[in-house]
């Protein structure tokens, strides 16, 4: 899920569909956009967009409970030096584990979003620039069988200042809170640094840097083994290809020198991890020499089925371009010898986008011994009604492909 920037305020392209774009100065973009061009502007497909979904509302829709997780963890942490506004609340390799699953796939899930939004505001304020998922709405989820939940968050509110900085007490007591409920329930919780490969604005160049960012993370998650760590969200527009590949290996090597060796590791490519990119986009050439000495690598990818991949539009292409999308990631992965999953996709409330939407899980659940996992595009308590929204009990998607998704858990 991308959010580009562009303005150091928050500036709003509306899209068809009730999505829009979020501008702030954090990402750069590959298109020259200004606020209040019309949504005609953008009915072209966008070169280089790829797997990248513009659907952060303008204005969060909040929920009173939406910002309650827990103050406990926060209360009982050592003092440590913020500026957030939060602290109110609280080779070829052979992947082994466990599953809470009782069909093919190991994972079935949600991505829960809310620590992500507010970009444009650093640190931001909790409750008011961004929340955190609501844990009832995990619950209801879990309920329906789904055992895996992606938890994107912002690098910069995490470790302020600079990467290599002491994790922020309060956001990382919310985080913990959130992890500690969904483990404990007996589901896996990936921790996605949302930011594609960028940290305050800037492509992230020092491996030795985001190495230090991945062991103070997982150095406060090494003793739940149902954690999983996800590298970065969608890198685009990187230096170089290599460049992707390297950053992907000190994420691994960081999280392995903390002592967290039972962990599954979550990589992802450039092009927006496109899995109907995969083989073109050059990841296939340097993404499959990582290595891992708990050999727990799971190659994560997203797929959305409008025209141009996106994920803008709840209009897809076919009935059938669900499985069309995965079949050379599919051939990658067996010929290879690695592990997918499909961390982010989402189609439409129609007819054609639900035959395709379970076009592609049926594709996943007949590699099952290359894919690992699915999961939806997007949960989170302020969505509101954005097009994808599977937050319960009334989010579009939510209504529409809960049982469907469930279905495959």
């Amino acid at each position: 899920m991308c959010l580009f920037s562009l303005a150091s305020h928050l500036s709003v392209l509306k899209f068809s569909h009730s999505l829009s774009i979020t501008c702030t100065m954090l990402f750069p973009i590959s298109f020259v956009a200004a606020a209040g061009l019309s949504a005609s502007v953008f009915a072209a497909p966008v070169a280089d967009i790829d797997e990248c979904d513009y659907g952060y509302p303008a204005a969060p829709t909040r929920n009173a409970t939406s910002t309650t997780v827990s103050a406990g963890i926060v209360s009982s942490m050592p003092a440590v030096a913020s500026s957030s506004s939060s602290a109110t609340p609280a080779t070829n390799i052979t992947v082994s584990g466990s599953s809470n699953s009782t069909g093919p796939l190991q994972w079935v899930g949600v991505n829960e979003s809310g620590a992500e939004f507010g970009a444009g505001k650093i640190p931001g304020v909790y409750g008011t620039d961004y929340t955190w998922p609501l844990t009832s709405s995990i619950d209801t989820l879990m309920g329906k069988g789904m055992n895996i939940f992606r938890i994107p968050f912002l690098m910069e509110r995490l470790a302020q200042t600079t990467m290599t900085a002491t994790l922020d007490a309060a956001y990382l007591g919310n985080m913990s809170a959130l992890v500690s409920h969904i483990t404990a329930a007996g589901g896996h919780a990936v921790l996605d640094p949302h930011n594609f490969g960028r940290y305050a604005g800037s492509i992230i160049s020092s491996t030795a840097d985001f190495k230090t960012f991945w062991t103070h993370i997982a150095t406060e998650f090494k003793s739940d083994d149902k954690v999983i760590f996800d590298c970065n969200n969608e890198f685009h527009d990187m230096t170089s290809n290599q460049q992707v590949a390297e950053l992907n290996q000190a994420c691994i090597d960081g999280i392995r020198a903390s002592g967290a060796t039972t962990q599954y590791v979550f990589v992802e490519g450039t092009s927006y991890t496109g899995a109907w990119t995969w083989t073109t986009s050059g990841n296939s050439e340097v993404m499959g020499n990582l290595t891992d000495p708990s050999n727990k690598i799971v190659y994560e990818m997203h797929q959305y089925l409008d025209a141009d991949g996106s994920g803008t539009s709840d209009v897809c292409v076919s009935s059938t371009i669900g499985a069309e999308r995965i079949a050379e990631a599919t051939k990658w992965l067996r010929a290879n010898g690695k592990k997918g999953i499909i961390g982010e996709s989402a189609g439409g409330n129609n007819t054609v986008c639900k035959t395709a939407v379970k076009g592609l899980i049926d594709g996943l659940v007949d590699a099952s011994d290359v894919w690992m996992g699915y999961l939806w595009w997007g949960g989170g308590p302020w969505w509101g009604d954005y097009i994808f929204s599977m937050e319960p009990s009334s989010g579009t998607s939510y209504v529409a492909y809960v049982d469907t998704i469930a279905s495959y858990a």
